[in-house]
């Protein structure tokens, strides 16, 4: 199976969190995905943490990371 069409290959969930935060600051990332991990008391490692237990969460942000790429 070839993964040619999607955006996602080979980027690392922690790659997307940095590029989402360079983008929008933990701020605008709280903002557009309301969760505590991105509101109170940002951090990458928390973050990742949540989210690779969360598989709801990390739809949202992957969604979003996404929608970012395809803007740029």
């Amino acid at each position: 199976m070839t993964q040619i069409n999607n955006p996602l290959h080979g980027i690392t969930l922690e790659n997307v969190i940095n590029s989402l935060v360079a983008k929008y600051g933990w701020d605008g990332l709280g903002y557009y995905i309301n969760i505590r991990c991105f509101t109170e008391d940002p951090s990458v490692k928390s973050s990742l943490k949540f989210l690779r237990k969360t598989p709801w969460a990390r739809d949202k942000v992957e969604a979003l990371y996404v929608k970012m790429v395809s803007e740029d």
